[in-house]
């Protein structure tokens, strides 16, 4: 690409992103069907392997757990060995392990196979992040960053559908989804060029890697960012995936059909908003788009209680969709400009790592909440938690930035 120093703020609508970049984009479509292409299979599976329905999730968390939590050592390796090096095993391994899994004969067998997957998964999103970071700075980076997540709200509509067709012949056919990791694995290998600043040295000494990375995880700054990015995904799990499909059944009496078309409205509004995130760069800087991102989940959440008709749920789909849309990419965009040269694979695997533990609990945080207040409190309690995010993330950046940008090797 060419240098960026030249680029301002009315360049930001005018990014020509090339080659690299459209490769990398293809990383995060192959570690997004993971996930995405599997959640319409899973009765199918249940019935041809005869699982019990309080045994199924176990699909998910078999594949989720290697994802959580080999994402940072894999991210640590990247920075000490070279990015690519863990890439393209990785990508491999998540091909064949997909094909393992199409094979199956038993529940066991598949929920093996799919740890295998979720090995090879570990890394791919961190990396795809560090490779953006690595190509783009500035605004054009929370703009390249947007473009990624539009990306990924495209996987999150068509993916299901995909998987849901593939599935009218046999549910076996979805895993094969994952054998498209061979041929993204050959461009990284054959086209994808870095910069020299991207081949890590192999002599980086990992005991001094992670104390500058914890270093610079207590820098309040960044402290911010990830209790920001954690509570954004307390909230999506807890609050809009699991209680809002609840309520749109029980209180508005909303089919399953018209649940899966209101939460696909959200996934829309996401990829439509985050797909132009460079025009709202030219006026407003990160801090201020993640700000103005919780505060509309805020308003999106108090306002479900209050409505009565099931499709009026449009409403606080699309607001989250766009709440999303302009706070993650510029949270990602922050969070790679504040790791210092060399350690950005590992903050970016930080940053998955915290996604997932922001996940795991909110259900649980929803779960007490409507033990306690019932489901209307739910909304109330997540949108709360919204707003006092925005206050700790701003009281946070008043503190003086502690980056540690060198360390002794």
């Amino acid at each position: 690409m060419g240098s960026l120093s030249s680029f301002n703020n009315k360049d930001a609508a005018k990014i020509n992103f090339d080659s690299r970049f459209f490769l990398i984009v293809s990383i995060t479509l192959i570690a997004t069907s993971g996930v995405f292409s599997i959640n319409p299979i899973i009765p199918n599976i249940a019935q041809s392997l005869n699982v019990p329905t309080e045994q199924i999730g176990m699909l998910m968390t078999s594949f989720l757990i290697p994802t959580t939590f080999g994402c940072f050592i894999f991210g640590a390796l990247a920075d000490r060995i070279g990015t690519k090096k863990i890439l393209i095993p990785s990508l491999i391994l998540f091909g064949l392990a997909g094909i393992l899994c199409a094979s199956a004969n038993s529940f066991r067998s598949l929920l093996e196979w799919r740890f295998l997957s979720g090995i090879g998964a570990a890394s791919l999103e961190a990396l795809e992040l560090t490779l953006i970071s690595e190509l783009y700075s500035g605004k054009m980076l929370t703009s390249a960053m947007g473009i990624n997540s539009a990306m990924i709200g495209v996987a999150a509509t068509i993916y299901p559908i995909l998987g849901g067709m593939l599935a009218e012949f046999s549910w076996r056919y979805v895993f094969l989804l994952s054998a498209l990791a061979f041929p993204v694995a050959f461009l990284v290998a054959t086209k994808l060029k870095l910069s020299n600043k991207s081949h890590k040295t192999e002599k980086v000494n990992l005991k001094v890697y992670f104390q500058t990375t914890w270093k610079n995880v207590k820098n309040p700054q960044v402290l911010g960012l990830l209790i920001t990015v954690f509570s954004m995904f307390i909230i999506e799990l807890g609050a809009c995936y699991i209680f809002l499909p609840v309520y749109m059944q029980k209180s508005l009496g909303a089919s399953s059909a018209e649940i899966g078309i209101l939460l696909a409205s959200e996934s829309i509004a996401f990829a439509l908003v985050a797909s132009q995130l460079a025009l709202l760069t030219r006026w407003l800087n990160e801090k201020t788009l993640i700000s103005l991102g919780f505060v509309i989940c805020a308003i999106a959440l108090l306002i479900i209680p209050i409505i009565h008709s099931v499709w009026l749920i449009l409403i606080p789909s699309f607001l989250f969709g766009i709440s999303q849309a302009i706070s993650l990419p510029p949270l990602q965009a922050m969070l790679a400009e504040k790791a210092p040269e060399g350690y950005r694979g590992g903050f970016m695997a930080l940053n998955v790592t915290v996604q997932s533990f922001g996940r795991a609990l909110g259900p649980l945080f929803s779960g007490i909440t409507f033990g306690v207040v019932g489901i209307q409190g739910v909304f109330y309690a997540n949108a709360a938690l919204a707003i006092i995010t925005i206050v700790i993330l701003n009281l946070l950046f008043t503190r003086k930035d502690k980056t540690y940008k060198h360390c002794k090797i």
